[in-house]
């Protein structure tokens, strides 16, 4: 009689799997451009920056006597007008939320900071793109109304361009709030060195402050010359304001 030795058999427990459950970050960009439309402010910014520059393109047509050949100087002045707007926009994603406290909120439902501000980069990018878009759309609109014969060659490089230039200003108003989480030093800031700083340095030091100016490098990009140094400048303020953001954000106490 043979007896058959049988070895135990093992049983390896499967771990079970983790589901995500935060939103996806296509998901949780649109809500961050949700949440950015739904405050009094966002609104009233959002309206601002689609009618500001029309309004102001009726009134300098009707203040003006001269017939104007091109649209792009006019687009490109227009476009950054909107994009100074689209700015106060970014700060507002990302600096209100410290100030009316919902980041506890925002941080609960996706406890990873890099992404929460990568998404609302990409939200703000979005609204500040489509908000310029419509707004030098409506600009051109008039420009053509007033002046029937106008050339337009040129004219959708330079809407093109200054669509662009929304997004990179909307984008450093969201990297400059993170770093700063407070709107109103946010805003002031922005406006006292784009519009205050770097005009005084262009009169002192042009060679420096041509480099840095982001007012300058839209109105360039928008009429096809120094094209490469303008994007590296919009591109530059984006890229260190949204770094900034992303570091002090990490370090800073949620309360």
């Amino acid at each position: 009689m043979t007896t058959t030795m049988t070895a135990p058999v093992t049983t390896v427990p499967v771990r079970p799997t983790a589901r995500r459950t935060g939103p996806s970050f296509p998901a949780l960009s649109v809500l961050e451009m949700r949440k950015s439309l739904t405050t009094r402010s966002g609104k009233a910014l959002a309206a601002a920056a689609v009618l500001l520059a029309p309004a102001a393109t009726t009134v300098a047509v009707a203040a003006s006597g001269e017939q104007l050949d091109s649209p792009v100087g006019p687009l490109a002045v227009m476009g950054m007008l909107t994009a100074f707007v689209v700015m106060a926009i970014g700060v507002l994603s990302t600096a209100g939320e410290w100030a009316h406290k919902s980041v506890q909120t925002t941080y609960l439902l996706v406890p990873h900071r890099g992404r929460v501000l990568a998404a609302k980069a990409v939200a703000v990018a979005l609204l500040g793109a489509a908000f310029t878009a419509v707004a030098v759309s409506m600009s051109a609109a008039v420009l053509a109304v007033s002046y029937s014969d106008m050339a337009w060659d040129g004219a959708l490089p330079a809407v093109i361009a200054v669509i662009g230039a929304g997004a990179a200003f909307a984008v450093t108003g969201a990297g400059v709030g993170a770093a700063l989480a407070n709107s109103p030093a946010s805003l002031t800031g922005l406006y006292l060195v784009i519009l205050g700083a770097i005009p005084v340095l262009n009169q002192f030091k042009p060679e420096i402050g041509m480099k840095i100016d982001p007012s300058n490098a839209v109105i360039n990009l928008a009429q096809g010359t120094q094209t490469t140094q303008s994007i590296a400048i919009l591109a530059g303020w984006a890229v260190v304001s949204l770094t900034a953001g992303a570091i002090l954000t990490s370090r800073r106490a949620v309360q």
